[in-house]
């Protein structure tokens, strides 16, 4: 049997000390390599949490969380570190590109930050992600004189620079107009057909949701559907 890409365990997570707060009640499920997934519900039933620790930027309280196979709930802080920086991307509603710096260098700051330097070939990479996006006219722009959407565009190369398994992608269209929305996703929809990256997305928006192949659900901190479309948009 294959290995999935990222498993599950009996996941919980609490928050406080004389008065407790379970957030995350025993989630289990896996996702295998190249599934593009929404993650959906209802505010506070646990998503960002989940996403959270999905990406290695918090520990459950119980329960085991396997990414490649490897157990990432009990690995170092350094450690948890590099396997994040070269395993998991990450796309957020609101950028957190660094404004005065160009597309391009913006695209290379993973691998500054996981090798302390980039090179001729780590640039080319980048570049050609922002080609991939529709951003070859606007590589050596300074990402404050882009649009939302082309922002947007810049931090999806950025989530792709290390050729990461899995991206976490926490409502990427979330800020966006309708259309320029829509084009984010089909970049989404691409990235991961061309590469087999697997894709989490957290999103509000039903009609993004229904065009995923498959819909998680979370109701107070539990998974209270799992469902697969049966062919893929």
């Amino acid at each position: 049997m294959v290995e999935p890409l990222l498993r599950l365990e009996g996941v919980t997570k609490d928050y406080g000390t004389q008065v407790v707060t379970r957030v995350l009640r025993g989630i289990d499920f896996a996702l295998d390599r190249g599934e593009f997934t929404a993650l959906i519900g209802p505010s506070g039933s646990g998503k960002s949490t989940l996403l959270h620790l999905l990406g290695l930027l918090d520990r459950p309280t119980s329960g085991r969380i396997y990414l490649q196979g490897q157990e990432t709930t009990q690995l170092e802080d350094l450690d948890r570190t590099r396997f994040r920086g070269y395993t998991i991307g990450f796309v957020f509603q609101f950028h957190h590109l660094l404004p005065e710096f160009t597309a391009t260098e913006n695209v290379l700051m993973p691998a500054l930050a996981l090798e302390g330097w980039w090179d001729a070939r780590m640039k080319e990479r980048a570049q050609a992600l922002l080609r991939e996006v529709g951003l070859e006219d606007r590589m050596d722009y300074k990402v404050s004189r882009l649009s939302g959407g082309q922002q947007q565009r810049v931090a999806i190369a950025r989530a792709l620079a290390m050729n990461p398994a899995l991206v976490l992608a926490d409502e990427p269209t979330g800020n966006l107009d309708t259309q320029t929305g829509d084009q984010i996703f089909e970049l989404l929809r691409r990235s991961n057909r061309e590469h087999q990256t697997a894709f989490l997305i957290v999103t509000h928006d039903p009609r993004i949701a229904e065009r995923c192949d498959r819909i998680i659900e979370l109701i107070d901190g539990q998974v209270c559907s799992d469902r697969r479309r049966s062919s893929r948009n």
